[in-house]
């Protein structure tokens, strides 16, 4: 059906996650509010994370080893593009969590639309795994910027409904 082997998915999969990472440590060098920007910074350590995972499944030898990867500057890309816009515009905190929902939300998409092009298990499990963890950063980031807009969010149900 595709020619897209697992390695092709675990590579993009790596080099998807590492613009994540990047996307997320320069916005959290820019957030004014702390807890938006330790979200961030966590954000940032979860995606380096996730691409360790998939580099030490991977088996081609044209990237550089883990550390040094993680440490290149940033590839020019949809993330960062779109980032680096708003930081010269009119950037603020509300405004870094918005283009970030979008941003994981889009991927969301992709990575299943990805999934299901494969019949391999392997190919489509790779891709199955990133999704379910930009699904988690998507929910972790709609609840910081609820708590951010002082809005309810579902994680705070609980509290309100008690009280």
């Amino acid at each position: 059906m595709d020619s897209l082997t697992v390695q092709d998915a675990v590579r993009r999969s790596i080099m998807t996650e590492k613009s994540a990472m990047d996307f997320y440590r320069l916005g959290a060098r820019h957030m004014k509010n702390d807890r938006a920007r330790q979200t961030f910074e966590l954000l940032a350590r979860e995606e380096r994370e996730h691409a360790r995972m998939f580099h030490d499944l991977y088996t081609g030898d044209d990237l550089s080893d883990f550390d040094t990867l993680m440490e290149q500057e940033p590839a020019a890309g949809d993330w960062l593009t779109d980032l680096e816009k708003n930081l010269f515009a009119d950037f603020d905190d509300r405004k870094a969590m918005e283009l970030a929902l979008e941003k994981e939300k889009a991927l969301a998409e992709h990575l299943k639309k990805m999934a299901d092009r494969f019949d391999d298990p392997e190919v489509k499990a790779v891709f199955l795994k990133n999704v379910e963890s930009t699904d988690a950063h998507y929910q972790m980031i709609e609840a910081e910027y609820a708590r951010l807009m002082g809005m309810v969010h579902d994680t705070d149900v609980d509290t309100f409904v008690r009280e």
